[in-house]
């Protein structure tokens, strides 16, 4: 319950999606991808674990909120056992990220650092930046363009000499960086479904999301643009002349416009809970044919 595998999703479809980029790029690496895999659901776990823990203990979480249950808060499992999780899942990443280092360099080393320090401070730290709006942004720059761009980089660099100081030529094509953005989109509309199911307690707890500080209308807004946005990216792709087969994301679309409509017209967990399964859904099926498509 704690790892929350409905947001799985997000750790997972970056890397699907540099892996079909990496392939386009002809420059796949198993090793170097299937070490980006698990590090990224590494941080994902971490950062679940010290939401669920920092939330609790800053009193983010109350008996009022509604959606699923955090562990910590309900009294499933005591609060330094989710501490401690989130201190092993972290570390687990650091030591898959050693391999990375020794691929991609300092570029790397400076990446992953910020990547596990973001997943504690997100609710954590002296500057919890979740409760000042600023999660959004985290999750788009992290799960979304750090994710697929350094998916695509490690896979790169693993054709250049071990640990370079600075990204050999090649290694960060536009083509992972536009394609990271689709990405992004959909992951953080993940979060927006979240904060607006929680918003009311967030409020009252003074959790000052994104959501919290434009309300529902600028949330719904912001969700509509940002689906927007991700079903650019294929037209980007098939316009620059990958062919007809980088228009596969726009099969997702369905799903996309019935969960847009959830939102729209909902803001209670008995509706916003499976709509945000339903978010993590549209972005795991709009990687994998986004990186169909860029593979083609």
């Amino acid at each position: 319950m704690a790892a929350r595998p409905h947001t799985l999703p997000a750790g997972v479809s970056p890397v699907v999606v540099g892996v079909g980029a990496a392939y386009e790029l002809d420059v796949l690496a198993a090793l170097p991808a299937l070490a980006a895999l698990v590090g990224a659901v590494l941080i994902q776990l971490g950062s679940n674990f010290a939401n669920d823990y920092y939330d609790a203990m800053n009193g983010a979480d109350t008996d009022e909120r509604e959606g699923f249950t955090r562990v910590t808060q309900a009294g499933l499992i005591d609060p330094a056992s989710v501490k401690r999780a989130m201190y092993a899942a972290l570390a687990a990443a650091m030591v898959v990220g050693c391999y990375l280092v020794y691929v991609g360099g300092l570029p790397i080393l400076v990446v992953g650092l910020a990547s596990v320090v973001a997943a504690v401070a997100y609710t954590g730290g002296p500057f919890p930046f979740g409760y000042y709006g600023l999660g959004d942004l985290f999750v788009f720059v992290f799960f979304g363009v750090v994710a697929v761009v350094g998916t695509v980089y490690v896979q790169a660099a693993s054709y250049a000499p071990a640990f370079p100081l600075t990204p050999p030529p090649g290694t960060l094509p536009l083509a992972a960086f536009v394609a990271s953005l689709g990405v992004a989109a959909i992951s953080t509309n993940i979060l927006v479904v979240n904060n607006v199911r929680d918003m009311e307690t967030d409020a009252k707890a003074g959790k000052r999301t994104l959501a919290v500080r434009i309300g529902y209308a600028g949330s719904r807004a912001q969700y509509v643009a940002l689906f927007c946005l991700a079903y650019a990216v294929p037209v980007w792709f098939a316009l620059a002349g990958y062919g007809p087969q980088a228009l596969l994301p726009l099969l997702s679309l369905p799903l996309a416009v019935s969960v847009t409509r959830t939102l729209l017209a909902h803001d209670d967990a008995e509706h916003l809970d499976p709509a945000l399964t339903r978010t993590g859904q549209t972005l795991a099926l709009y990687s994998v044919c986004l990186a169909l498509g860029l593979a083609l």
